[in-house]
């Protein structure tokens, strides 16, 4: 390359620093596992860097924008979510943002699962009954029972490549799938389901017939047995369906007193407030979370009120951290690989040059025609 470029890393992505490194690259990476002050992102944009990688936890507005303006070129984000990004200052300051979609997919929709069952067959609970030396019989029901997944109903709230990915799991476990979708509903991929279904009961896989449909809402949450919510946060104003709070008051109330609640989206499409007083007054059965409204979730939260402690699992945002999925080099395969991909198709130019053609830019509307 006739340029050297330099770039600056909000938190250490692992090899992949190396492979920009071995292309010339000048690549600075911050140091400490915090994410760095808002003030020192800009002062390195600041110093002419080409390319800044980023993670959720860092706000990328106006202010980086513009201390970037005529030098920074892009800004790769080590995650699929971008409500860290403000799109229309990145738009306004012509800078193209990346984000490492699908690579995460069968890694968050796996954990999902794991935590539906984990939360449904009180393995929390279990564990610290041992622990604590409690356990001093067997029985049959006693202390408690946990309820089992195979064969119970679900409802997968958002079918995007997450949402599908759990349903594919969820297929090999015999449940029914109630599926919800404000904006975009896969007919074709239910319609594949339901045939995969039809062919394990008619084989002998499946005791029971069981089905896959699409359903309103209110339906999908007063039927279910389990809810795992896969939606993007969209507020008020930004799109007529609206995500944050989808889970309220209301909506909880829906749910059956027996059913199992699962967040691994994003926080603020559940009203924390209303999930603690569903949980402290039995309207569910319990929650597993892995994002929060605020992150890290704040020492007051009434998430942690011990009285709701054996309904409630609370996880440090980590659906995604498999060490493949994290890490690989391969951006086939992993969010590292990916998130420098997307910064070298910007930087040294790949598609032409063209930035609607680059696969991991998200803001292309800015350079359409």
């Amino acid at each position: 390359m006739s340029k050297k470029f330099r770039v600056f890393a909000t938190c250490d992505i692992g090899e992949s620093i190396n492979l920009l490194r071995q292309r010339g690259y000048e690549v600075e990476v911050y140091p400490k596992p915090e994410a760095p002050p808002k003030s020192l992102i800009i002062e390195k944009v600041k110093s002419r860097i080409d390319g800044l990688i980023t993670t959720l936890r860092d706000p990328i507005d106006a202010e980086v924008f513009e201390a970037g303006k005529g030098t920074l070129k892009v800004v790769a984000q080590i995650a699929v979510g971008f409500d860290n990004i403000n799109r229309a200052d990145a738009n306004r300051c012509k800078i193209p943002f990346t984000h490492t979609a699908d690579v995460l997919t069968e890694a968050t929709a796996e954990f999902a699962f794991f935590m539906m069952g984990a939360l449904a067959r009180k393995m929390w609970t279990a564990e610290h009954l041992t622990r604590e030396n409690k356990w001093g019989y067997w029985h049959p029901y006693l202390p408690f029972l946990g309820d089992e997944v195979t064969g119970k109903t679900i409802a997968v709230i958002g079918t995007g490549r997450i949402g599908l990915a759990l349903i594919k799991k969820c297929t090999g476990f015999d449940m029914n799938i109630l599926c919800y979708d404000p904006a975009y509903q896969n007919h074709e991929y239910v319609k594949a389901v339901q045939e995969m279904k039809d062919i394990r009961h008619a084989h002998g896989f499946s005791r029971d017939k069981t089905w896959i449909k699409y359903v309103p809402l209110e339906e999908a949450l007063a039927e279910a047995d389990f809810v795992s919510v896969h939606v993007p946060l969209l507020r008020e104003g930004e799109t007529t369906t609206p995500t944050y709070h989808l889970f309220n008051e209301k909506t909880l109330r829906t749910m059956k007193p027996t059913a199992y609640l699962v967040n691994t989206s994003r926080g603020p499409v559940v009203d924390e407030a209303a999930l603690a007083k569903a949980l402290r007054e039995n309207w569910i059965a319990g929650v597993a979370l892995d994002v929060y409204e605020k992150e890290p979730l704040p020492g007051d939260s009434p998430l942690r009120d011990p009285a709701i402690e054996d309904r409630c699992r609370l996880l440090p945002h980590f659906a995604s951290a498999a060490r493949i999925t994290r890490l690989s080099t391969d951006p086939n395969r992993g969010m590292a690989g990916r998130t420098v991909q997307g910064l070298i198709d910007v930087l040294e130019g790949n598609y032409g040059g063209d930035i609607t053609k680059m696969p991991y830019v998200v803001n292309k509307e800015a350079w359409g025609k």
